[in-house]
């Protein structure tokens, strides 16, 4: 495989005062999230695991690290919270099994990786990156990505049983119980999704998602988070991971759309990404969020949904956490 050079593609990393600069952002899924619906325990349980997730990546980004190792950090910790829709914690399909799906992207070198429907995968977005690295191909599936997985010394398989929550399971019953009263639930009821973008102290940019899909979902259904351009997508100028009812982002091309209007249109990223996400997505029928990271390391978070769980590590070292459209954009510094 020819990998395009780094001169051809990157650009050089941005500097404040000289030194240059990391950003990080991270989510954890986005759909119908209102005050009502969590506990205070609950918001601080997922606050701290969004937390969590941002101390990896950045941890990686300040030694040096590379966007891509930071992400997949970040992704990890995430799918190892149970609160959120991916690895522990995914939720259920029509059949009762967990199905995973993870993508990832590397802006620098436009390699991609990426897994649909794993059942045994404890992490799927290292599987993810085993195939961008050790594969010829961008996208396995099913049980050929495991028997794959199962060459790769890296990757650890569970027993499904290690998925489960009690809440997802239930989340199960009442859409099935919906299902059979002619009533089916919104596709926003029930989505969730996590993923990271990243911008690393040599200028380069990396974008992953991973997720567990939509409740009830039938017939090997795969959404867009391990689709390259539609859930994820990074090029030299831009970075974004996309959360939300996947069969529009996928329509749309939802990463991809939002990375050719800063590459080529010369639009600022929340532009971009507002325009997108505010106007395209709904006008089609759809919804959810994404969030986006340029070369200069600004970001975007922008949802017409509810709410979305989102964290950020800005170039400046400012941090904080949102789930809630109303929450402000900074909340902590770093």
């Amino acid at each position: 495989m020819t990998i395009p050079s780094e001169s051809a593609i990157a650009h050089p990393s941005a500097r404040i005062d000289g030194t240059p600069i990391t950003a990080l952002v991270i989510h954890g899924g986005a759909g119908t999230i209102g005050r009502a619906q969590l506990t205070p325990e609950r918001e601080a349980s997922i606050r701290a695991g969004l937390n969590r997730a941002l101390d990896a990546g950045h941890a990686v980004l300040q030694t040096g690290g590379s966007a891509r190792d930071a992400v997949v950090a970040a992704v990890v910790v995430l799918e190892n919270d149970p609160n959120f829709n991916a690895g522990r914690g995914a939720v259920f399909s029509h059949e009762g099994v967990n199905e995973l799906d993870a993508s990832i992207m590397d802006g620098r070198t436009l390699q991609a990786g990426a897994v649909a429907g794993v059942r045994r995968v404890k992490n799927p977005i290292r599987l993810a990156r085993a195939v961008m690295e050790r594969s010829p191909h961008v996208m396995l599936v099913g049980a050929g990505a495991e028997a794959f997985g199962e060459t790769v010394a890296s990757i650890d398989f569970v027993d499904p049983s290690y998925y489960h929550t009690e809440e997802r399971w239930q989340q199960l019953q009442a859409a099935r119980a919906e299902e059979a009263a002619g009533a089916a639930s919104p596709p926003s009821a029930h989505f969730g999704t996590v993923g990271a973008v990243a911008l690393d102290a040599h200028g380069h940019l990396a974008a992953a998602t991973s997720t567990g899909g939509m409740t009830n979902k039938r017939w090997g259904r795969v959404g867009d988070s391990p689709i390259i351009g539609a859930g994820t997508y990074a090029i030299a100028d831009c970075a974004v991971s996309a959360t939300g009812w996947g069969e529009f982002f996928i329509r749309l091309n939802v990463a991809a759309d939002i990375c050719a209007r800063v590459a080529y249109r010369g639009d600022s990223l929340q532009d971009a990404a507002d325009e997108v996400v505010m106007d395209r997505l709904p006008a089609l029928g759809g919804d959810g969020g994404v969030i986006g990271i340029d070369v200069k390391g600004d970001i975007a978070m922008p949802f017409c949904t509810e709410g979305m769980y989102r964290g950020w590590i800005k170039p400046d070292g400012s941090r904080g956490t949102g789930i809630f459209a109303d929450d402000a954009p900074t909340n902590k510094a770093g």
